[in-house]
């Protein structure tokens, strides 16, 4: 007589629902943890799975499991395409290229060989082993490098690593399956063609693709607001089955083109698109690795033994270091960040959806080795994951490729008084990253160099890319006095930052300056400011930059900021002191020596100057030429302006 309590868990609704139940409940406790969420997603689905507790059965899904990891899959690397940065990638640009060419082609050959060698498969199958273990994965290595806040120009490599590798490796892996299951000379010939056709037709697809939905995105109201995701969403599925359809296997690289089209392009909604594919992509990596991890029988992993794990082994310390050194040799990487993209390898999703694809494919046609396959790539992926996972953060300490804390400032407003002050950080190699919720505002700062973040600074997901926790201090110079004062606060909460200054306006009413100091918070610029006015008179070229030494006066005083100000025509911006530059705030006292940065009222260039000098500032550049030479070219720029 049958169990009524586990036939009741027979059932392919259920086995969904829980799957994404358990898929987020491990995510959240992996965060609480602060272990890969990846490496509990996996203990839980073989504990969920049959060989153990027995209430996920993935089995009874038939078909239904390719199309849901098809589905998910393509949202995944539209997901992960959107997070590329085109501009950081031209800088990585030719280790980047390699690694998922040159590098794919060696990790192919060597892991071949060594499961030929030491899992002694014939060569079918240790091709298909070699061709599968080609991806990396976004969706363990995004997630593992905002953990361990690695140094850019490594983290960039990585993650366009994982996210352009995924659909170059699934191809190259359907191909060489095909070629399994109808071995002939002429498929082994058209082989190639074939993964450059797939990869360039899926390819062009979905740039056009990406750029049809962004200029859809683009054009107001079009889309109603509340639907601009849902319809996102839709147009992805309906891009990877086009193409699908069209040409088999190029929806994956379909839908990562899309991804990098669209954030290359920009929309209008782009923040709100990159938290609601966030979300969702929680969401499905969850439970998709529950799904896959209980579709492994543990007794099929055990019996892979010691050469199963030597071949991991292998693959981890010998075909990787193999890959990266012929990738990366003559760039301009130095050897401690080879060394580190030689650790950080971890398989991710696809290469767990591809082997369960494969082992259906390969009992079905009666060619044996599917489910040792699909046993060894689950094992690669478990030790790959729990090795970056819990090594990743002590290789980039011990190789000193940690992002240092206090690492530059957070403005939020890129307007002109925004970038102005940003600039005058920079100058002082200071790191500066702007937020603005204007996409004019924000275009106008990316040309002029800095690194920009479009969205709402108020969110968390927002703050979260703006990397907190790392930063020196954060500065809210908005128009709205009560924004910046909420800002500081959530960047003292969420990046525990000490180093915060608050954008007051003249007529401030909501924020007091009592509140402001009450919040361990500084105000900004000496003292309360029109922002609107000042930004306009920069945009106009009616202002302008200057700076200044402190001599001291004769009665030996000290100046507070408040002073520099001259009766609103200055605006103290950054001073240095001890070697350190910083934001002048409202209880600055200038010391001997110490040097300031000013914005001026151009228009009062002369009064400014002299109130200046009164007060024991001496100018360091021409404005304060006293000589013929100097005091001619002043009077030139101001016919000029």
């Amino acid at each position: 007589m049958s169990d009524p309590a586990a036939s009741m868990f027979h059932d392919p609704n259920l086995t969904v629902a829980l799957a994404l139940t358990a898929g987020i409940a491990a995510q959240t406790v992996a965060t609480h943890l602060r272990v890969p969420g990846i490496v509990l997603l996996l203990a839980v689905g073989v504990l969920l799975g049959p060989d153990v507790l027995g209430v996920v059965h993935p089995e009874l899904l038939g078909g239904g499991l390719t199309a849901l990891v098809g589905f998910a899959v393509a949202v995944i690397l539209f997901e992960g395409g959107m997070n590329l940065s085109v501009p950081r990638l031209r800088r990585a640009e030719a280790a980047i290229r390699r690694l998922v060419t040159v590098g794919a082609l060696a990790t192919a050959v060597l892991s071949t060989i060594a499961a030929r060698s030491i899992m002694a498969w014939p060569w079918a199958t240790s091709i298909l082993f070699g061709t599968l273990v080609i991806v990396t994965g976004p969706t363990v290595v995004t997630p593992l490098l905002k953990r361990l806040k690695v140094q850019k120009e490594v983290a960039t490599i990585l993650e366009a690593e994982g996210v352009l590798i995924d659909p170059i490796g699934a191809i190259i892996a359907i191909v060489a399956l095909d070629l399994v299951q109808h071995p002939s000379a002429g498929n082994v010939l058209l082989s190639i063609p074939g993964v450059i056709w797939r990869l360039g037709f899926g390819g062009v697809l979905g740039v056009a693709g990406g750029w049809a939905l962004s200029r859809v995105l683009t054009v107001r109201d079009l889309v109603p607001e509340g639907l601009t995701n849902v319809f996102t969403l839709s147009s992805v599925f309906a891009l990877y089955q086009i193409a699908e359809a069209m040409q088999h296997e190029s929806g994956i690289a379909a839908v990562t083109m899309a991804g990098i089209a669209v954030r290359y392009l920009g929309t209008p909604v782009e923040r709100e698109l990159l938290e609601f594919k966030e979300q969702l992509t929680v969401m499905l990596i969850g439970m998709l690795f529950v799904l896959l991890a209980a579709d492994v029988r543990v007794a099929d992993v055990e019996a892979l033994g010691w050469p199963g794990f030597v071949t991991v082994l292998a693959l981890m310390f010998v075909v990787r270091p193999i890959n990266v050194f012929v990738s990366t040799v003559g760039t301009s990487l130095d050897w401690k960040q080879k060394v580190y993209l030689m650790w950080i390898a971890p398989r991710g999703i696809v290469a767990a959806a591809v082997a369960s694809l494969f082992a259906i494919e390969l009992q079905a046609a009666g060619v044996p080795g599917g489910v040792e396959l699909r046993a060894l790539v689950f094992l690669v992926i478990s030790v790959t994951v729990v090795f970056a996972g819990f090594t990743g953060g002590l290789g980039a300490w011990l190789l000193g490729l940690r992002r240092p804390r206090d690492a530059g400032w957070v403005v939020l407003g890129a307007h002109a008084l925004g970038r102005t002050l940003g600039k005058a950080l920079a100058e002082n190699g200071e790191e500066v990253l702007l937020i603005d919720v204007n996409p004019d505002n924000c275009h106008k700062a990316q040309e002029a160099g800095f690194r920009v973040i479009h969205g709402n600074a108020m969110k968390e997901t927002v703050l979260g890319m703006a990397e907190l926790d790392t930063r020196a201090g954060a500065i809210g110079l908005t128009r709205n006095e009560e924004v910046n004062f909420l800002f500081v606060q959530k960047a003292r909460q969420l990046g525990r930052l000490q180093r915060l200054y608050v954008s007051l306006s003249n007529e401030a009413t909501g924020v007091t300056p009592e509140m402001v100091h009450g919040a361990h918070a500084h105000i900004l610029f000496g003292g309360e400011h029109d922002v609107e006015r000042w930004s306009s008179w920069l945009d106009q070229g009616l202002a302008r930059v200057v700076h200044a030494i402190f001599d001291g006066t004769d009665d030996a005083e000290p100046r507070r900021a408040a002073e520099t100000r001259c009766g609103d025509k200055a605006l103290p911006l950054v001073m240095k002191r001890n070697g350190a530059w910083s934001p002048v705030g409202d209880q600055v006292t200038f010391r001997k020596k110490d040097r300031v940065t000013l914005v001026i009222d151009d228009r009062f260039e002369d009064d400014v100057v002299e109130q200046l000098r009164q007060r024991g500032f001496r100018l360091t550049d021409d404005l304060s030429a006293d000589d013929a030479t100097g005091e001619a070219r002043r009077e030139t720029d101001k016919e000029a302006r």
